[in-house]
This record gives structure tokens, C-alpha cells and sequence, in this order.
């Protein structure tokens, strides 16, 4: 069984980090290209990055520069790494994978739903 599970939500403090885990099951990211998507209260989801399966990324311009992708393939797992968040960052993070799909920002909007396989999704808080 295809699965993607998401971890590492919770609150956390303006200006502080989260660590988000997105672990694969019944499949081997190692080839596939994994986004990372959220969705605010009110709001359509948007993408915030994304990492090739060659390792390339690419990111969002609200999260550049504070948010980092990380494979561990031997872990069959992706990590985002958000540092300096902000409280508009709160919202619940999914995680998707495709296998045909490139890393690009072209596939953050409409085009996401191109994606194959979605997480559950984990919730991220950010308020002091």
C-alpha cells in the first residue's frame, strides 16, 4: 500500500524551527519528486517546495531562504526544515510525491493536483 505520512507539526514560537518528516511506505521516494504544500484556514493550498529526484529544489518565495528539503534515502524520507518561522507559515503541511512530475514552481498552484500521492497532512502553529 502507497503511503505517505507527515510528522513533526506542532506550535512553535515566532522565530523559532520545526522540522517536518514526510516517510514513504509501499514505494521508494528515491525516484519520485516530493512537494510540500500547506494550507491556511480560508485559503487555497499552495505549494512551498519541492525536491527532484536528482536532489534539485526549488521553493516558494514566502519560505526562501528560511525553509530547506533534505532526502534520506536510506530512510525513505523527506524533511523540511523551517527555520525563522513566521505566524503566517501556520497552517497544515502535506506532503505529495509523483513519479513523472519535475521539481518545479509551475506545479505549486493549480498545477499540484498533478501529484500523485498526498499525506494526511501535519499541523504547523506558529504564535507566541
Amino acid at each position: 500500500q502507497v503511503q505517505l505520512v507527515e510528522s513533526g507539526g506542532g506550535l512553535a514560537q515566532p522565530g523559532g524551527s520545526l522540522r517536518l518528516s514526510c516517510a514513504a511506505s509501499g514505494f521508494s521516494l528515491d525516484y519520485f519528486t516530493v512537494g510540500w504544500f500547506r494550507q491556511a484556514p480560508g485559503k487555497e493550498r499552495e505549494g512551498v517546495s519541492c525536491i527532484g529526484n536528482d536532489g534539485s529544489t526549488n521553493y516558494s518565495d514566502s519560505v526562501k531562504g528560511r525553509f530547506t528539503l533534505s532526502r534520506d534515502n536510506a530512510k525513505n524520507t523527506v524533511y523540511l526544515q523551517m527555520n525563522s518561522l513566521k505566524p503566517e507559515d501556520t497552517a497544515a503541511y502535506y506532503c505529495s510525491a509523483d513519479y513523472t512530475l519535475l521539481c518545479a514552481t509551475q506545479y505549486f498552484g493549480v498545477g499540484q493536483h498533478q501529484y500523485d500521492a498526498w499525506g494526511q497532512g501535519t499541523q504547523v502553529t506558529v504564535s507566541s
